[in-house]
């Protein structure tokens, strides 16, 4: 059964940017995509050990590209647009309560 998790307060993720936490041994990239409110995903890439946090959001796009490799995955569903990866990285449900931003695991 899937739980909430506070993961950090929305002052953490700037507009427009990644920031990686480590929630319970997990490391999860939060993202703010301004209007469009937070996105969360796994924030290792699927297709080398790389942080998807450290690379370019796209806010009009929904998108973050891997730093590494130009990989870039769609921040609704996980799914990489643009190869080199062919696997998706997994998608965390969030919601955003009195400031803190909260992941489903």
């Amino acid at each position: 059964m899937a739980m909430s998790v506070r993961v950090c307060s929305v002052e953490d993720v700037p507009a427009g940017e990644a920031r990686r936490f480590d929630v319970d041994g997990r490391l999860v990239a939060v993202v703010n995509l301004g209007d469009e409110g937070f996105r969360a995903v796994d924030a290792v890439c699927s297709h080398e050990h790389y942080y998807l946090d450290e690379g370019e959001v796209d806010v009009d796009e929904r998108t973050i590209e891997c730093p590494k490799h130009g990989s870039t995955f769609d921040l609704a569903t996980g799914r990489p647009i643009v190869l080199p990866a062919i696997a998706p990285v997994e998608v965390f449900p969030v919601t955003v309560s009195d400031d803190e931003v909260l992941i489903e695991v």
